[in-house]
């Protein structure tokens, strides 16, 4: 058969994909992360878990069926498995345990009573304008019990080439899956 050998070759030795790759900062689906890291940047804010009246996030319609509904299942997962489908679950995780390592998938976190407080608390809205799949953004809006408004938002997938991991992030996720 008459391939299009040039698409393989073309470019073999003058391309490098390596400067392309993407690497996840948490072991879950990408579409969760960057509600991770908005979640990290609220807690380092020094906001705390009992301050929060809720987390309203700022979603893509495309997302809701795997990652948000049933919104109940998505706060309170029941096996660890169904984590890495709990995009509620999993931003209260890294809230209160300042991070999502392997250990965040377990029988045993899924019962965790901090994070299961506050998983309740997270709801979201759809954003029509969000440019999923071709981004992969975060919107967290924190209202707390005082009635502060404070948000954080991820403008697109960290450890890819808008923004690359850096030593310290790697660093970060060797040890989170390590413990």
């Amino acid at each position: 058969t008459d391939g299009d050998f040039a698409a393989l070759t073309g470019d073999f030795a003058k391309r490098w994909v390596t400067e392309t790759l993407a690497f996840k900062p948490y072991p879950c689906g990408t579409m969760a992360h960057p509600y991770i890291d908005c979640a990290k940047r609220l807690a380092a804010r020094g906001i705390k878990p009992n301050e929060i009246k809720e987390l309203v996030c700022e979603v893509a319609e495309g997302t809701v069926h795997r990652l948000w509904e049933p919104l109940a299942d998505k706060q309170c997962p029941p096996n660890g498995y169904a984590v890495k489908f709990a995009t509620p679950f999993i931003l209260a995780t890294g809230f209160v345990r300042g991070g999502v390592g392997l250990d965040a998938f377990t029988e045993q976190a899924v019962r965790d009573k901090g994070v299961l407080a506050l998983s309740s608390k997270v709801r979201y809205v759809i954003d029509p304008n969000n440019p999923y799949p071709n981004n992969l953004t975060g919107h967290i809006r924190a209202v707390l019990n005082d009635g502060r408004v404070i948000e954080e938002r991820q403008p697109h997938f960290r450890g890819g080439a808008h923004e690359p991991l850096t030593r310290a992030d790697i660093e970060e996720k060797f040890v989170l899956n390590a413990r």
